[in-house]
């Protein structure tokens, strides 16, 4: 079966941008790019894209396996591939907010914001362990509805090709209106930032509806404090396998150090906890702040997850 994800097709346009976006950065905003962290991004695009190879046929054949056993026939009619797009985002938003919750999840999804820049290369980060985490789960109430498994890999192609643009400082904020509805520049670079006040915020793919839905949304506040990209402990390193591996290894670590009635735990509790409090959650990060700025907090109107 040839590949039907449409982001195969969009890759020579995010080259080209990503090219632009370089010039722009190199007249604009040098800190931007750095040379060894946009070759580790390019690699991990690289070896996301063999991954999908590997593992996207097997997962398209579980989900045609579950399509016998539908509850409805929606077929191919155009109402459907609005349907699917956005139940598919609507997957992906609790997909990508257990990637945070969850550190069996975020030992993946991590991947994707090991990078100390923020810049269209860095949408490149995809995971190359994805298919240990069985994500796809999520996605298998779509299957049962009737939505074909091949209009859902579109779907979820298309959402990522969405993605791509986002992840840029070269954009302000957008009209009003599609700050309200959309998925933004402003939006997701809150997402990426390390600052007490945006860990764990905003975790839509395209329509930021679901954070203001679900509580997770915090607004892009510049005039306040920078932001500053990457994750909570920073790799300090721009070796592609530690970067890949580097929180797996970690939670092997931490299993077979912790007594036996914690071992699990490391999997499945929040990154950042421990059974002794040697380290801090984004939620513990997150009430110190708020507890030393409580006007913020106040300001932000966001209630607690």
């Amino acid at each position: 079966m040839p590949d039907l994800n449409p982001t195969e097709l969009a890759v020579p346009g995010f080259v080209l941008l990503v090219l632009i976006e370089m010039v722009w950065a190199w007249k604009k905003r040098p800190t931007s790019y750095e040379p060894r962290d946009t070759l580790t991004s390019l690699s991990f695009g690289l070896g996301s894209t063999v991954a999908g190879l590997l593992t996207g046929g097997f997962f398209l054949a579980l989900f045609l396996a579950a399509w016998e056993y539908r509850l409805f026939d929606i077929g191919w009619v155009w109402w459907a591939w609005i349907a699917c797009f956005v139940l598919d985002d609507l997957a992906y938003y609790w997909i990508h907010r257990f990637g945070h919750r969850v550190r069996w999840f975020w030992a993946s999804h991590v991947n994707h914001h090991s990078s100390q820049h923020y810049n269209l290369s860095t949408a490149l980060r995809q995971t190359w362990t994805g298919f240990l985490t069985l994500g796809f789960a999520f996605k298998l109430p779509l299957v049962l509805l009737g939505f074909h498994p091949v209009m859902i890999v579109i779907c979820g192609g298309f959402n990522l090709i969405y993605q791509f643009w986002i992840h840029t400082e070269a954009i302000g904020k957008m009209p009003r209106w599609f700050e309200a509805v959309m998925n933004t520049p402003s939006h997701h670079r809150v997402h990426h930032a390390t600052n007490p006040r945006y860990l764990d915020r905003n975790y839509a793919g395209v329509f930021i509806v679901w954070d203001r839905m679900f509580g997770t949304f915090e607004e892009e506040r510049p005039e306040e404090e920078d932001i500053r990209y990457g994750i909570v402990k920073q790799l300090g390193s721009f070796n592609l396998l530690w970067a890949v591996f580097h929180e797996w290894i970690g939670i092997v670590q931490d299993m077979w150090r912790a007594p036996w009635k914690h071992k699990l735990s490391y999997l499945l509790r929040p990154p950042g906890w421990t059974h002794d409090g040697s380290r801090e959650t984004s939620d513990q990060i997150r009430a110190r702040w708020q507890a030393r700025h409580p006007e913020g907090h106040d300001k932000s109107g966001v209630a607690e997850t």
